[in-house]
């Protein structure tokens, strides 16, 4: 099982199919983190602490 964390911009259908062949996904908008505009710096960060 592999850990993913989703922007904004990533379809929704291949979060859901991961998540059914048991991958844990995080997205941008489960985190509260979605249209803020935030640097992609700082996604990776938020990503590596997850």
């Amino acid at each position: 099982m592999a850990r993913f964390y989703a922007d904004e911009q990533f379809p929704f259908p291949v979060v859901e199919l991961l998540r059914s062949l048991g991958h844990d996904v995080l997205t941008v908008q489960e985190a509260g983190k979605a249209d803020q505009s935030i640097p992609d710096d700082e996604v990776l960060v938020f990503a590596i602490s997850q």
